[in-house]
């Protein structure tokens, strides 16, 4: 696709304000002219303009709080603008709610997903739909659809037994069902394998090439390079410009995103390890829901100062592992979870917080935060240390000077500590979760997707706090279907899957393809196996 010349920046050639040409013959599929959306005295959305062509993979690029969830909630009449225009195959349109969008024939699957978790996966997706058909009838066809496209899922199974990347699963099925001719996609692979990635990557050009217009939000950049043949950059609500991604490089877009160059992000001097800190002995423990993933004599050691990475697709027992890790369950045995030399496995989860353990769970509202409380409180929940909860009495000035570092060392965007987390965006979330922990001053860091939904550049921003939490002497485990990331600051990876993990090993020794290989294998068996009941 040819782009108007425009100026150049960092090697980058940014189109300010300049619209690509049309395909021949057709308009474009949307195009937005002059977007403008302000909560109070927040300007989420400042004069924006976006054109998607059919048949087009579009990426839509920005920094967490940039401005693009507001605009995708335009699009899919959740949200008014305030001002501008909305045309749709070149003819003005008011998007009045949701429904009116699939109507028009948008979908689009949320990076926080919209389950009613009570609900089987049948009866979600027929609700999602908005037709008669029976929850029972339509199995067959989301059974046709999930083995297609490689994304298996039971529509007999109910939501609240799922793991957050089988709900991602659900929601991508849901959309494709409905055959849509613009999809907007928010962070789709962010639990996939690789492997499930190119699959999914493979179908949306699949979909592309059959006039299906695609709007692809990602903080991914080697992947927008690979899939997207346009983008648009928002920063700080504004326009930042437009490019092509396939002549531009990742770190050229970043530096587009975040308005500065990328900070880098590694080791400074090499991992040195002392005794260990956190040891799983032989650990089995059923699970205590009928559709979840049993563990199998799991055992693994994490030593001070060391990073070690557990990969896995979802639903491998990654949820069961991390509740038993947590104190969320009780192990068999004291000696089946040891924290700091301690037997910790008959201890509860306020217990291991006393010992040194400190925990980043996977859902960020509910479980990391909540919701309708301030960020001040939030920050309590956890971080209640001797300086800020003295003899049972909450010393309100600490509380507060802890919440506002976490704000300022995360670069955490709130209009501040009296915010309340459901304001913040998920990327925000998130790295005010990660601060909090990390401020508790931890002897044993156990952090479920740390960047998940999160910008590039925070996303660096936040790993390099967790080298510097290693360096510092304080052993941490990530569990991460991002296995570029694990490559990045892990000192060992092992693969959990079915329930059993892998022999942890350093990234020297194996490859993304290994890694990902042993992560889908139970995956591609279950495909072959519903392929073939089919």
């Amino acid at each position: 696709m040819a782009f108007v010349r425009g100026q150049q920046r960092s090697g980058l050639h940014i189109m300010c304000g300049v619209h690509v040409s049309p395909r021949v013959g057709q308009p474009p599929r949307l195009e937005l002219r002059g977007i403008s959306k302000t909560y109070g005295t927040t300007r989420a959305n400042i004069g924006i303009d976006l054109v998607v062509q059919p048949g087009e993979i579009h990426a839509l690029l920005g920094e967490n709080g940039a401005g693009k969830s507001t605009l995708v909630k335009i699009i899919y009449g959740l949200v008014k603008p305030d001002e501008g225009e909305i045309l749709w195959e070149g003819a003005p349109v008011s998007i009045a709610d949701p429904n009116a969008a699939r109507a028009m024939g948008v979908g689009m699957v949320f990076q926080h997903f919209s389950l009613f978790e009570a609900l089987t996966v049948a009866e979600n997706i027929a609700l999602g739909l908005g037709n008669k058909q029976h929850p029972r009838a339509l199995a067959p066809r989301i059974r046709e659809v999930a083995v297609r496209y490689g994304l298996v899922v039971d529509p007999q199974r109910h939501i609240h037994h799922l793991s957050v990347g089988e709900r991602q699963r659900v929601e991508i099925v849901r959309c494709l069902l409905a055959e849509p001719t613009l999809l907007i996609l928010d962070e789709p692979t962010s639990v996939l394998t690789p492997q499930e990635a190119e699959g999914l990557f493979v179908m949306l050009r699949r979909l592309a090439a059959e006039g299906c217009s695609v709007l692809y939000i990602s903080h991914k950049l080697e992947e927008i390079k690979a899939l997207c043949e346009a983008a648009t950059v928002l920063r700080a609500g504004r326009l930042s410009g437009h490019c092509d991604p396939r002549q531009e490089s990742p770190a050229a877009m970043a530096e587009l995103m975040i308005g500065a160059t990328l900070p880098q992000c590694g080791r400074t001097t090499a991992a040195t390890t002392g005794a260990s800190c956190l040891v799983v002995n032989d650990l089995s423990l059923p699970s205590d829901e009928p559709f979840g993933t049993d563990l199998h004599r799991v055992s693994l050691d994490v030593r001070a100062g060391e990073i070690v990475g557990i990969a896995g697709v979802s639903g491998n027992g990654q949820k069961e592992l991390l509740a038993a890790l947590s104190g969320e369950r009780l192990a068999p045995r004291a000696d089946s979870v040891v924290i700091v030399g301690q037997p910790a496995g008959r201890v509860g989860a306020a217990g291991r917080r006393r010992i040194g353990l400190a925990f980043v769970p996977e859902e960020r509202l509910g479980r990391g935060a909540v919701a309708e409380m301030s960020l001040a409180e939030n920050a309590l929940l956890t971080g209640a240390s001797s300086a800020i909860v003295r003899h049972g009495f909450i010393r309100f000035p600490a509380l507060r000077t802890f919440a506002r570092s976490i704000l300022a060392e995360f670069r955490v965007l709130a209009t501040g500590i009296e915010a309340t987390a459901g304001s913040l965006s998920g990327g925000n979330m998130q790295k005010f979760i990660i601060g909090r922990e990390i401020g508790a001053a931890p002897r044993v860091l156990l952090a479920a997707h740390p960047t998940w939904g999160v910008d590039i550049g925070a996303a660096l921003a936040i790993r390099q706090q967790i080298i510097a939490l290693s360096d510092s002497g304080v052993g941490v485990l990530i569990v991460s279907e991002d296995l570029a990331e694990l490559f990045e600051i892990c000192d060992r990876i092992a693969v959990l899957s079915g329930g059993r993990l892998s022999t942890p090993k350093p990234p020297a020794t194996t490859t993304l393809e290994e890694v990902g290989l042993l992560m889908g294998g139970q995956r591609q068996a279950a495909v072959r196996e519903h392929a073939h009941a089919a």
